[in-house]
C-alpha cells in the first residue's frame, strides 16, 4: 500500500532539489516527478496544482526551519546576541541551501496568486520569531518609544534575504553589510548599559530629534 505521507515529502523534496539545483524557472512536474522518483501525475493527486505543491514546499520548509531556532531566539537577551544568531542562521541556511529556496520562491511570485501568498506566509514565519525577540529585548531601552518593532523585524527579514542574492555577486559587500549592522547593534548594546543619568539625557535627545523630524 502506498504511503501517502512519505509520497507527499517525496514529492516537497522534489520540488527542493530541483530549486536548490536550478532555480525556480526549472520546476515542472516532469522535473519535480523525477527528482522525486515519482509519477508526475501524483503531483496534482496530491496537491491539486504545481503551484499549490510549491507553496506548500515552501511554508512546510520554512516552519520547520523556524522552529529548529526557536529556543535559540527565546535565548537571546541583547541585540548584539540576536544580530549573532542572525548571522549564524543565514551561514547555515545559505549552506544548505535554504535561503536560496526562500528568495527563488518569492522571485516567483512576484505575478501574485497563491504563491505570493505562501511567500508572505513563510516570511512571517521568520518575522514573528524576530519581532519577538526584539520586543523581549528593547523592553526598558531608551530606544524602546522611537523603535517599531514590528518594522525593524520585517527590515531584518528583508536585509538577511536580499543578502542571499547580494552575495551572490558581491560577496565582499555582503560582509561589508553585516560588518555595519554588527556596529549599529555594539552601539546599541552601549546605550542599554548607561547609567540612569545618561539613559534620561539620551531619552530627551531622541525624542527632540523626533519631533525636529516630525515638523
Amino acid at each position: 500500500m502506498v504511503n501517502t505521507v512519505d509520497t507527499r515529502q517525496r514529492l516537497i523534496d522534489g520540488v527542493l532539489a530541483v530549486i536548490r539545483e536550478q532555480g525556480i524557472t526549472a520546476v515542472s512536474a516532469r522535473s519535480v516527478g523525477a527528482a522525486a522518483g515519482a509519477n508526475q501525475a501524483l503531483i496534482f493527486y496530491h496537491f491539486g496544482t504545481l503551484e499549490e505543491l510549491i507553496a506548500q514546499t515552501c511554508v512546510q520548509t520554512t516552519e520547520a526551519r523556524v522552529a529548529a531556532y526557536r529556543d535559540r531566539f527565546a535565548e537571546v537577551r541583547t541585540l548584539g546576541e540576536l544580530l549573532a544568531l542572525g548571522r549564524e542562521i543565514h551561514e547555515t541556511e545559505r549552506a544548505e541551501g535554504n535561503l536560496a529556496v526562500l528568495a527563488q520562491t518569492l522571485a516567483g511570485s512576484q505575478g501574485g496568486g497563491r504563491l505570493a501568498e505562501a511567500t508572505r506566509e513563510a516570511l512571517a514565519k521568520w518575522t514573528t520569531e524576530v519581532e519577538s525577540t526584539l520586543l523581549r529585548v528593547l523592553a526598558g531601552s531608551p530606544l524602546t518609544e522611537f523603535a517599531d518593532p514590528a518594522g525593524l523585524a520585517r527590515a531584518t527579514s528583508a536585509g538577511f534575504l536580499g543578502l542571499t542574492l547580494f552575495e551572490s555577486v558581491d560577496p565582499a559587500g555582503g560582509e561589508q553589510a553585516l560588518g555595519a549592522l554588527t556596529q549599529l547593534a555594539a552601539l546599541a548594546d552601549v546605550l542599554e548599559s548607561l547609567g540612569p543619568m545618561t539613559t534620561k539625557a539620551v531619552r530627551a535627545k531622541l525624542r527632540s530629534a523626533a519631533k525636529s523630524r516630525a515638523t
